[in-house]
């Protein structure tokens, strides 16, 4: 079966963050999807040496990354309650442009606070 992918623009990247005894790296990249009134942000976290992978990438890129899906449980003791987690475990990525087909540096034009806020008017809030 083959991976999912997902497409989107370089919104942010974080530095590397080290965990544990044994080291465990991860960096998370988050991509912008313009989805019609609203902008989706997709968290996807590169692993282990896959960290040093997004060293050259840079904000406004438009990419396609090649990921799976882990899930994880988590409980504090049997008495509380459990939680689950999803992530998004980055396993490649390839560049579809430069700059996500925007000058480096400007906006979408639309600020995010006007659009929730015109959206909240309309009773049309996504969450």
């Amino acid at each position: 079966m083959k991976n999912p992918t997902v497409r989107g623009v370089v919104h942010l990247i974080e530095e590397v963050k080290t965990f544990g005894q044994k080291g465990f790296r991860k960096r998370l990249v988050v991509l912008e999807q313009a989805k019609g009134t609203f902008t989706n942000f997709i968290p996807v976290e590169f692993v282990k040496d896959g960290c040093d992978e997004v060293d050259d990438l840079s904000v406004g890129e438009e990419i396609e990354v090649t990921y799976r899906l882990s899930g994880r449980r988590w409980q504090r003791d049997e008495a509380s309650e459990a939680k689950y987690f999803l992530t998004a475990e980055a396993l490649s990525f390839r560049r579809l442009s430069e700059l996500g087909g925007r000058e480096a540096g400007s906006s979408s034009g639309v600020d995010a606070n006007d659009a929730l806020s015109e959206a909240a008017a309309d009773d049309d809030v996504p969450f």
